[in-house]
């Protein structure tokens, strides 16, 4: 999985002219699921995207999660993080490392009950539709995830 992570002070997803997801404050995610990726693989990946500490504390240091903050979540499922475009010849990204929509859906649906658990709000787009996605960046603050950076508990 990875996960692009933006602190934003608003953030909207559309389809076409309908907003179907939109929050204030908090987090905005991106969610790329990989091939041989699963539920716990999302479990980790939500505990730890809960507790990220990007906001700031009365102190000005980074040390405040979503949790901490109140804030809410915009998750986005966004194959193309998966892209490798490490190819020596041609300039067209490769996707294969991405799972297949029928398996990255239900993984992709699981991170956001799982965060919703853990007490962040989750609002969401749709999965596999062309969406449009505003966002007002705080700081800018802009965190990338990949799978294997986590605790070994969740």
């Amino acid at each position: 999985m990875r996960a692009v992570i933006q602190r934003v002070s608003s953030s909207r997803v559309s389809v076409g002219e309908a907003t179907v997801g939109e929050i204030g404050a908090g987090l905005l995610v991106l969610l790329g699921v990989a091939a041989g990726d699963g539920d716990a693989d999302a479990d980790r990946l939500a505990w730890k995207v809960a507790r990220l500490r990007i906001f700031e504390s009365s102190e000005g240091n980074l040390d405040l999660s979503v949790l901490d903050t109140g804030g809410e979540a915009l998750v986005v499922s966004q194959f193309t993080l998966l892209a490798d475009s490490r190819r020596q010849k041609g300039t067209r990204p490769d996707f294969s490392r991405a799972a297949r929509p029928e398996i990255a859906e239900p993984i992709y649906l699981h991170f956001c009950e799982t965060l919703r658990s853990l007490g962040v709000p989750v609002a969401t787009g749709v999965f596999g539709a062309r969406m449009s996605v505003d966002l007002v960046n705080d700081g800018p603050v802009t965190i990338v995830l990949d799978g294997g950076v986590f605790p070994s508990s969740v």
